[in-house]
């Protein structure tokens, strides 16, 4: 008794210490200990206090303190208390009433509440929420082994909706159910202030999947942990880590449920469910979550027993997700199917795809369950050949792949460029000297393979994996290098060889027999020639085929031939149709290039005729090409050699050699020889051949070989890796099926696999050095002819005939203008135009058209068109700039030309520029598109100042700024001068300003490069008129040679000076009279003034050698003209434009072309309308060869639809398992079967194995001779369209088919014999007629049983589902189901027949 008096002493004098004002307890924490077997207290720590309470004092005692606490008296305790523990309390209202007290004081400083092994009625947990409700200071809550279940979670999550202090709360050993949870989950979306929730729930692991859903969901930074019993964790989520990992099975429900809040959740950077198993509706989920989420960086799934169905569902979602960087799923049980879908998002199938998934770099799976298999080694080798962003590679604890596979990968390896980390761990194939040859020759060859883990491989465990290690770490350290300069140190170490390579051009109009004289000489160089009889044979063929021969030579061909030297000439057709000529500037050889051109022209105008030409023709048809060479070669800054020209005469058998006519023609180009001298180096014999013999060229191949083997000696060296790049580009084409195209990534790789000198030895070493030494290399072979290189571009064109033609031609003849939006101004946007090129250039049929999209895209056209200035940008510094396209051009050269204004006052000037050589050069055909764009950049550039308009066609500038009118056209057949006219309301000398000094003029001396052009004046009268060029070719007067003549005449006749004009005539009509016009009115001030000053500076010079001083001492005179530096211009590329003739003609060609196809449509109609009748003739035997089945009381003609993504699609074979399948029936009046508009049908729930046994022959014979019939007749496939399926394997399979009746006919008549649909008919064999009526009749019988399972056996009943009406015809008396339209249009024919 003593001692227990003395215990509740001892709790006196704490109640007396907690409501004294001195302030003798200054406490931290407190504990209540209930039940216990006496009471007392005990402190335990300097601030804190455990007080036990007897059973029998329980209430009283707990009530005492409570009290206390919450009384006024207590602010010293209330203000130093953080934590109050409860165990073992059995809550009544009165005390838990008396805590709520104690905590709504607002001197209180509770943080934390723990309550271990309480007790609480419905009450009470009331109570309880409503104190969690009010409370705005506690900051922690733990209830321990309560027993508040379902209630008590569904009550404190209520009160957590309120409460916004709360910040942690763990329910320790209790089950809160999945009600609980769901409560909490709906808290947790509500509440934004809870950091962490701990749940051990001691039943399941049921909590943990709507907590963890509703964080993903909510984006919450709220730490969770869920417990299934004391020691086993369900799930954990820690935001500051970002990490959520799932150590136990969830349902597949829940784990679906997490799956899908991980879609748009922004919180969760690592998510790991290693060990968990997975089924494949949760990848299903998971796909989706892939597709949407942002922030996932890293995915653990290994060891979750996914299968290839599961795995096919993540790598789908990869196709659309940018974020995952990492994915693991080692250890899961998928084969090479899993393998080959995980991987394509990773690789690429063709040069010009992209890769789908770029931002993932680490990617692992394997194990003894991973069956990779043909499929998946295949997946692997593609996927590391072409991917360029997965840096880190695992394949682990794999026993399928054998040792060859993995030689394989490591081969396509060598050419990997981002693959950093390799791990074999524990591969069984990693084994044998094979494969540690190839991890040898792959880590020589690839220097960016950093790590290669190969633990617990035999290579390993027999001790053979260091010498691979430390050629690792020799591919890690950087190389000594020198330090370097300029760009010629890089390539000084370089070898020099004389080239090996030649071009030669073969330069002609057309049917000039260009190729065919390449294929006799062709026949000389080839080692094994064709009997000599052969080339009586070639003269035997018909002038006709030969000109047609001709005419099928569409763009430039290249043929390539080798002496026995090892000397390569490649010969280059140029086209000879002038449509084509705007790509010669392309295809002219840079300077020092090693080439030589041989210019044919023909000794006839045709070749079907044997009128010869005149010896002027010939002289024109050379001389053209002559200037084309020589205005070329003259773009060089220098020259090192001039070109060397050999002239063909072809069609010499057709000619006397010692006839006038070409004796008249050797002398007319002995006068070009002439003209010439000094601008090309011209062979001194004129060679006259027969082109179909290679006899007669037997001499002209020898020369080509010797004179190639002279110009070889004399150009510049190249180096010598050039050639053995050849033979190594050679084998690349043939290695990729003739590719004609090589991005540049494929070249670097190319080189670092087969170029030692153009590899890259060390990851660290100089990898600039390398790089430029590659890009010199392809500028060298560019140059020599191998390959077409621009470095801007990206690419090599290895096939160069391909890229004339194919490429070349194609965009020289693009005629946008009937399928661009544009205005006649001539620009487009870059989208409009890559739309234009597609629609041009890609065939909607596959393996049809043009071949180009196969190798390039569309940017890649756009980027090659400006660099061949086959297109020009507005504003080159702007990305989006509008592109002037010169074929968008109209040519309003046809057109009635006039001023836009007219009036006495106008003043009106012009300028006439002609090159200062015409007869030897001209301007080349892409120089006026250029100076278009020029122009328009320089005036739109003043348009603040000048309000200037602009205005294009397609040899004509026009242009209005500040009151001047302005009109630069392109004249001249061959386009070598430019007339710059001018009508203006200002004076000559403001108008002329403009033209000579300011913009117009100063732009095109600019543009000309390597061309000299002299400026004259135009006669005022022709400007006035606007008189069409062909009449003003002689109304001009050189603008020196007019003020040559001033300076001649006495200085008081200068300002009358009158420079008179011939008169023009047409045919004997006048077109302009002759007259004069003042000198005043042709020059302006300035250039008066420029001739007073020069006639001042003559008197001048004249009065010192008279020694008699001036009287004036006039201004100094700066005489000093200026000259125009010939600074270096790009070539140009554009096109020639098309007269107008030339126009015509194509339209008539078009034209013929047109009803050609006409005919041949009209012959097809006919075909397919024979073959509809056969095709229906034996469908209605079909139809009607059973006619006992249940008297016909159902159609027999049925089919099925499914529905997917919102879509319908005509089935053809019946799988078990099938759902949203419905049954349609066909209108069957003979030969007129068609599909019933409207028609509802009747819906199938889910196809089963019975409905599979029966259908299946029906739908795999029948339904595809049926599909086979909508396919062919148009009118038939009405209300199917988009359902019919692609029925290509189909045609292949019934060309042959048996088993088919009637089908033979059909394939034979989509594939255009109709002698095998007789042949196939003919030998039908009756079993296989047999057969396909009894798969009938099951599926007819099937027919009937569902209908009535559906309610759907009386006529009424078919005519609502299916609008058909059973009829019988009145001539056969057979019974057939019919539509409505039949029923009215066809009545005379039938009667209806009701059931």
């Amino acid at each position: 008794m003593s001692e227990n008096h003395s215990f509740r002493d001892d709790l006196q004098w704490v109640l007396n210490a907690i409501e004294s004002e001195e302030g003798l307890l200054n406490l931290h924490s407190i504990s209540f200990c209930l039940s216990q077997p006496t009471s007392g207290c005990h402190q335990e720590t300097e601030d804190s206090m455990r007080i036990d309470i007897s059973k029998k004092d329980n209430h009283s005692i707990l009530s005492h303190f409570l009290v206390a606490l919450g009384s006024s008296k207590a602010k010293n305790i209330k203000s130093s208390l953080r934590s109050v523990e409860f165990h073992e309390v059995k809550w009544e209202l009165r005390q838990l009433q008396n805590l709520g007290v104690l905590l709504d004081d607002q001197a209180n400083n509770i943080k934390q509440l723990v309550f271990r092994r309480n007790g609480f009625n419905k009450e009470c947990l009331l109570e309880l929420s409503e104190m969690v409700k009010r409370n705005g200071v506690v900051k922690e809550m733990l209830i321990s082994e309560s027993g508040i279940g379902s209630v008590g979670a569904g009550l404190l999550a209520s009160a957590l909706m309120v409460n916004n202090s709360l910040e942690e709360l763990q329910i320790w050993e209790d089950s809160i159910g999945s009600k609980g949870a769901e409560e909490m989950s709906r808290m947790i979306e509500v509440n934004t202030a809870l950091k962490l929730l701990t749940i051990m729930d001691d039943s399941s692991s049921i909590a943990a999947t709507p907590l963890v859903s509703a964080v993903l969901a909510r984006n919450r930074t709220m730490e969770v942990n869920v417990w299934s019993g004391k020691s086993s964790k369900v799930v954990e989520f820690v935001p500051e880590k970002s990490t959520l990992r799932v150590y136990q099975q969830l349902d597949v429900a829940g784990s679906c449920r997490v799956a899908c809040a991980l879609g748009l959740n922004t919180t969760v950077k690592s998510l790991d469910m290693t060990g968990v198993r997975l089924k494949s509706r949760w990848a299903k989920e998971f796909r989706w979550a892939l597709e949407q989420n942002r922030t996932l960086k890293e995915v653990d799934l290994s060891r979750t027993c996914l299968k290839d169905k599961a795995v096919v569902y993540v790598a789908a979602g990869l196709f659309k997700n940018q974020s995952l960087e990492s994915l693991y799923l080692h250890g899961n049980w998928f084969g090479g199917i899993g393998v080959e879908h995980l991987l394509c998002p990773l690789s690429r199938f063709s040069s010009l795809q992209m890769q789908a998934n770029s931002t993932l770099k680490s990617v692992t799976f394997g194990g003894g369950r991973t069956k990779i298999g043909r499929d998946g080694l295949a997946a692997i080798i593609r996927m590391l050949s072409t991917n360029q962003s997965v840096a880190k590679l695992g394949i682990l604890d794999d026993e399928s792949l054998r040792p060859d596979d993995f030689v394989k990968i490591f081969r396509s390896l060598e050419r990997n460029a981002s693959l950093r980390s390799l791990s074999l761990q524990g591969c069984k194939g990693v084994d044998g000297e094979l494969v540690l040859g190839a991890i040898m020759e792959t880590v020589q060859l690839n220097p960016w393979l950093e790590e290669l883990d190969l633990t617990r491989t035999p290579l390993q465990n027999s001790g053979k994996t260091q010498g691979v290690y430390q050629k690792l770490g020799q591919n890690a350290r950087a190389e000594p290098e020198p330090e370097i300069g300029t760009e010629t140190d890089f390539l000084k170490d370089m070898a020099m060889v004389e080239p090996k390579s030649c071009r030669v051009f073969f330069c002609g109009q057309e049917f000039a027999g260009k190729t065919t004289l390449c294929n006799s000489i062709a026949q000389n160089f080839s080692s094994s020639k064709l009997p000599p009889y052969m080339d009586q044979v070639r003269a035997l063929v018909s002038p006709v085929e030969q000109a047609a021969a001709a005419a099928r030579t569409g763009g430039m061909k290249i043929k390539t031939l080798k002496d026995k030297d090892g000397t390569k000439i490649s010969i280059w057709n140029l086209a000879g149709q002038h449509e084509l000529y705007s790509l010669h500037d392309l295809m002219f050889p840079g300077q020092g290039s090693a080439s030589l051109f041989l210019i044919i022209s023909s000794l006839f105008r045709k070749p079907n005729n044997r009128e010869p030409k005149a010896p002027a023709e010939i002289e024109h048809d050379l001389q053209y090409w002559l200037r084309f060479i020589v205005s070329n070669s003259r773009r060089s800054v220098q020259q090192c050699m001039l070109p060397n020209v050999t002239v063909v005469l072809t069609h010499a058998d057709k000619i006397n050699q010692t006839s006038q006519n070409l004796e008249a023609a050797v002398n007319s180009i002995q006068k070009l020889k002439d003209k010439f001298h000094g601008f090309v180096e011209f062979y001194p014999t004129v060679f006259t051949v027969d082109a179909r013999s290679s006899a007669s060229a037997t001499k002209l191949s020898h020369h080509l070989r010797k004179t190639s083997k002279s110009v070889l000696q004399r150009v510049p060296r190249v180096y010598e890796i050039c050639n053995d790049l050849i033979q190594i580009l050679s084998d690349w084409r043939s290695e990729k099926y003739n590719k004609p195209a090589m991005r540049w990534s494929e070249f670097g790789e190319l080189c670092q696999v087969r170029v030692p000198a153009l590899r890259i030895r060390s990851r660290n070493s100089n990898k600039h050095k390398v790089e430029m030494r590659r890009r010199a290399i392809a500028n060298c072979l560019h140059h020599v002819g191998e390959v077409i290189y621009f470095e801007e571009l990206g690419f090599l064109i290895l096939d160069c005939e391909w890229f004339c033609s194919e490429v070349l031609g194609q965009l020289a003849r693009l005629d946008a203008r009937k399928q661009s939006s544009a205005e006649n101004n001539g620009f487009i946007s870059r989208p409009e135009l890559e739309k234009i090129l597609k629609a041009n250039l890609q065939s909607p049929i596959p393996g049809m058209g043009s071949k180009v999209y196969e190798n390039l895209d569309a940017g890649d056209l756009v980027r090659m068109m400006l660099k061949l200035e086959l297109c020009y940008e507005q504003s080159p510094q702007d990305p989006n700039s509008p592109l002037l396209i010169p074929s968008l051009l109209v040519d309003g050269r046809g057109r009635p030309q006039r001023w836009q204004i007219s009036s006495p006052d106008c003043v009106y000037a012009g300028r006439h520029l002609e090159c200062h050589d015409s007869s030897q050069t001209f301007l080349t055909p892409g120089f006026f598109p250029r100076l278009q764009v020029h122009l328009h950049n320089r005036i739109m550039a003043l348009k603040n100042q000048h309000g200037a308009t602009y205005g294009l066609e397609k040899h004509l500038i026009s242009i209005h700024i500040n009151g001047i009118h302005v009109r630069v056209e392109l004249g001249g057949q061959l386009g070598y001068y430019i007339d710059v006219l001018a009508c203006s309301t200002h004076n000559l000398t403001e108008t002329l300003r403009l033209l000579q000094q300011l913009i117009i003029i100063p732009t095109i001396q600019s543009l000309c490069s390597g061309v000299m052009l002299t400026e004259s004046i135009l006669r005022p009268e022709c400007i006035r008129n606007l008189t069409p060029p062909r009449y003003r070719k002689t109304q001009f007067v050189g603008l020196q040679q007019l003020k040559e003549a001033l300076l001649s005449v006495p200085a008081d006749g200068i300002y009358d000076y009158q420079h008179t004009w011939d008169s023009v005539s047409d045919s004997g009509r006048p077109i302009l009279t002759a007259g004069f016009d003042f000198t005043r009115d042709l020059l302006s001030d300035d250039d008066l003034r420029e001739v007073l000053h020069r006639r001042y500076h003559d008197l001048y010079n004249l009065a010192m050698e008279l020694q008699v001083p001036p009287e004036n001492n006039p201004n100094e005179v700066d005489n000093t003209q200026s000259a125009t530096g010939e600074g270096q211009v790009e070539p140009s590329f554009g096109g020639i434009a098309k007269g107008v003739e030339e126009v015509l003609k194509r339209l008539k060609i078009i034209e013929q072309e047109i009803r050609d196809l006409k005919q041949e449509i009209q012959g097809l109609r006919y075909y397919e309308h024979r073959l509809l009748i056969e095709l229906h003739r034996k469908i209605d035997y079909l139809v009607n060869y059973n006619v006992q089945i249940e008297e016909r009381k159902v159609p027999n003609m049925f089919y099925f639809v499914r529905t997917e993504n919102y879509s319908r699609r005509l089935v053809t074979s019946m799988i078990s398992g099938m759902t949203a399948v419905r049954l349609h029936m066909l209108c069957e009046f003979r030969q007129e079967m068609h599909v019933v508009e409207d028609q509802l049908g009747c819906e199938m729930m889910q196809v089963d194995n019975t409905t599979v046994k029966c259908l299946a022959p029906y739908t795999k014979k029948f339904m595809t001779l049926l599909t086979f019939a909508l396919k062919i007749g148009a009118h038939l496939a009405v209300g199917m369209g988009e359902m019919i399926p692609d029925l290509g394997r189909e045609v292949a399979r019934l060309a042959d088919s048996s088993l088919l009746y009637g089908a033979g006919a059909v394939a034979a008549g989509a594939i255009g014999a109709a002698s095998v649909g007789r042949a196939v008919g003919s030998s039908r064999s009756r079993g296989g007629s047999r057969d396909i009526r009894q798969d009938q009749q099951a599926a007819q019988q099937w027919v009937v049983d569902f209908l009535r399972s559906r309610g759907c056996s009386s006529g009424k009943d078919i005519a609502e589902k299916f609008g058909l009406w059973r009829v019988r015809y009145r001539d056969s008396g057979q019974i057939a189901w019919i539509c409505r339209r039949h029923m009215y249009t066809r009545a005379n024919e039938v009667f209806e027949v009701p059931i």
